[in-house]
């Protein structure tokens, strides 16, 4: 059996809003191995992205305990957590979150430059990372000259270049076209089948067929905690689409 590497347990987060309090998570315990894949869904406010938030190390829990590779996580301070954030986790999102006047390689080497990583180490690291998602040659490319699909790839390479034991990412084909977003999930189960844990959330029920497991989040409670009975395979689904155009 695979280590846990995502243990939740009671997670609970409120927030006070005005003199009242707001459960935005009421008692959440998900266990995810090492290597899932793994699609977290609801509709807005079910607690979807107080969850990502809380496994992301980007908020504490009220209540509750996290550990990620057995670590105890729910306790550490805002700088323990930044620095877990940096070295052990890879954030990709919707929007991309890429620096507009910065080339595509400088972009995938900001988190190694906030790790102190030499900077021939980090052209190295962030070049390879680049070439793996399939730019090597939009390396000094700005994001505004790169399409949506080839910035997420961008996304997605600086996400792995500090060698992360996880993947989260929030609505990352949100902003794609159909086909794109095929190619982004393709690049996600690629990572996955090479034993990468991924951790996605959506709110498509034909993005989260990608995963292999799905967790569905209703008023701050998990109420559906299933494997995927026909996963969606991207790379066969794109070479369907392709062969029209290749037989014509």
């Amino acid at each position: 059996m695979a280590e846990a590497l995502i243990q939740t347990t009671g997670l609970v987060k409120e927030y006070l809003v005005g003199e009242q309090t707001v459960a935005a998570l009421r008692g959440v315990s998900i266990s995810i191995e090492s290597g899932e894949f793994v699609a977290v869904m609801g509709p807005s406010g079910s607690g979807k992205s107080t969850f990502m938030n809380l496994i992301g190390c980007l908020d504490s829990p009220t209540r509750g305990g996290y550990a990620l590779a057995g670590e105890t996580i729910s306790a550490l301070s805002g700088d323990a957590l930044a620095a877990i954030r940096n070295k052990r986790i890879g954030f990709v999102f919707q929007q991309f979150n890429l620096l507009p006047r910065t080339s595509a390689l400088d972009n995938v080497e900001l988190p190694l430059l906030y790790a102190g990583v030499p900077a021939a180490a980090r052209h190295e690291r962030a070049k390879r990372r680049l070439a793996e998602v399939g730019l090597a040659d939009r390396a000094d490319h700005h994001p505004a000259q790169l399409s949506g699909g080839q910035q997420q790839r961008v996304a997605i390479a600086r996400a792995l270049v500090n060698n992360p034991v996880l993947i989260l990412a929030d609505e990352p084909t949100g902003a794609l076209d159909s086909r794109t977003s095929l190619e982004v999930m393709g690049l996600l189960q690629q990572l996955n089948h090479d034993g990468m844990t991924v951790v996605i959330v959506t709110h498509e029920h034909d993005i989260a067929a990608f995963a292999r497991r799905n967790i569905h989040f209703r008023d701050g409670l998990v109420v559906e905690d299933h494997p995927v009975e026909k996963i969606n395979d991207a790379a066969a689904m794109l070479a369907a689409a392709a062969a029209p155009a290749a037989l014509a």
